[in-house]
């Protein structure tokens, strides 16, 4: 079985690969490894990947659609998570999501039609929420986004929801909640504490610390979008919350870093940030049900997986 994985070499991206290759699947994986973020960080996790020979790596942006008629085969499963990420970088550089999240998302999605694969499963995000009045937020809830990059994701979904009548494919949307863990994203709050704590840098505390954040685990995330892949294509368009439903306060995860590392975070104390939510708490029902899926991880744990990885991957022996 082949499996294709557009944002191959991002943080939700490579950790999905590394499953389907222990699994012994083939995966074909693009990406355009761009500098929003360390790109070495990127080659790394692309360099691990290509240590597998069932691993065959195209660097490539999904809105080129010239190169994805000559490069794409035949495939049996499609991840498409490539997207340009951010909500603060989105005030500043809107034509980068406009780029990638909508026009790539387009281009990469009706070429894959072509394809016939059994399931389509793409990144969507709890930010088309924004702020809600209840809690937990179902999937039927309001879409409220507050924010370009949460409002890309709502096109996504409304462009799948116009064209997947009629198609012998499983379209899947997957609304993630703050996915942090190993191999995790520099831009996040819990790697940059670790840069805090173990580089000196000062962590801009927005909102004063305040907010509240449905944390899940990528481990989480992994399991769930392998067993997806596994269940037999059900020609509809799901939608499902890819969350813990257990929010936690950012000055209790502030707290769980100090006394594991048992370091001091130098911290910067900034207000609201336009486009920020206060508060995200996801329902999670829908997903369990669907494929019995009932594991989430523990916030420590999550936590002290995290650190583990950040020490080895930085050489940091204590």
């Amino acid at each position: 079985m082949k499996i294709l994985i557009t944002g191959v070499g991002g943080f939700i991206g490579y950790n999905i690969a590394l499953k389907f290759l222990d699994k012994k699947f083939i995966v074909i994986g693009i990406d355009n490894l761009n500098n929003y973020y360390d790109v070495n960080l990127k080659k790394k996790r692309i360099s691990n990947l290509k240590k597998y020979k069932k691993f065959k790596f195209l660097k490539e942006s999904i809105e080129n659609l010239t190169i994805l008629k000559l490069k794409l085969k035949k495939v049996d499963i499609v991840i498409n998570l490539a997207a340009q990420a951010g909500v603060r970088y989105s005030f500043t550089n809107p034509e980068k999501y406009f780029d990638s999240n909508i026009t790539g998302f387009i281009n990469f999605t009706n070429q894959i039609l072509k394809l016939k694969p059994k399931t389509y499963i793409y990144a969507s995000s709890s930010s088309v929420y924004g702020d809600q009045n209840n809690y937990p937020i179902k999937e039927k809830a309001p879409l409220l986004s507050k924010n370009l990059y949460g409002l890309t994701k709502i096109f996504n979904e409304d462009y799948i929801n116009r064209i997947y009548k009629n198609k012998k494919m499983m379209f899947v949307g997957l609304r993630f909640f703050t996915v942090y863990g190993p191999w995790g994203r520099p831009d996040m709050v819990m790697y940059k504490i670790l840069e805090s704590i173990y580089r000196g840098k000062k962590l801009n505390l927005y909102n004063h610390g305040k907010h509240i954040r449905d944390f899940t685990f990528v481990e989480d995330v992994v399991n769930i979008v392998f067993t997806l892949s596994k269940k037999k294509a059900i020609y509809k368009h799901f939608i499902f919350n890819i969350c813990s439903s257990k929010p936690v306060h950012l000055l209790k995860i502030l707290k769980i870093f100090s006394l594991k590392t048992k370091k001091k975070i130098k911290i910067k104390k900034i207000g609201f940030q336009k486009g920020d939510i206060y508060k995200t708490y996801g329902d999670n029902k829908k997903i369990k049900k669907f494929i019995n899926f009932n594991k989430f991880t523990k916030i420590d744990f999550g936590i002290n997986k995290m650190i583990e990885w950040y020490r080895k991957y930085n050489k940091i022996n204590l």
